[in-house]
């Protein structure tokens, strides 16, 4: 039997790993993106208005190892990178946008 006690460290746990991935600067950004379908990383780089290649390299291969993006190499010629949400990326689009909601009822931006 879980006491009370413990399924809270349960939870805080969880919310701790999501946020863990959604809580790095852009992650949310380029998920919201690629939410709108797929995209190669130069389509990212322009829709993810001030990230750097490193950056923006660096953030896909955390979101492709923590299981919410996919990266799709064609055979081509020419050989195409594309990078697309998993069945559990599209789970966190809702929730990025109600996240967007509530932002623009109760936030200010910044200056």
């Amino acid at each position: 039997m879980i006491d009370a006690e413990s399924e809270t460290r349960m939870c805080d746990a969880a919310i701790t790993l999501a946020f863990s991935v959604l809580g790095k600067r852009w992650n949310g950004m380029i998920l919201a993106v690629l939410g709108q379908g797929s995209s190669s990383f130069v389509g990212l780089r322009t829709a993810v208005s001030g990230i750097s290649d490193t950056v923006l390299s660096d953030r896909l291969a955390q979101l492709v190892g923590a299981g919410v993006v996919s990266r799709n190499v064609s055979k081509g010629p020419p050989i195409s990178v594309s990078y697309q949400l998993t069945d559990a990326g599209m789970e966190i689009v809702p929730i990025i946008e109600s996240l967007g909601d509530w932002a623009m009822r109760n936030l200010r931006p910044h200056r």
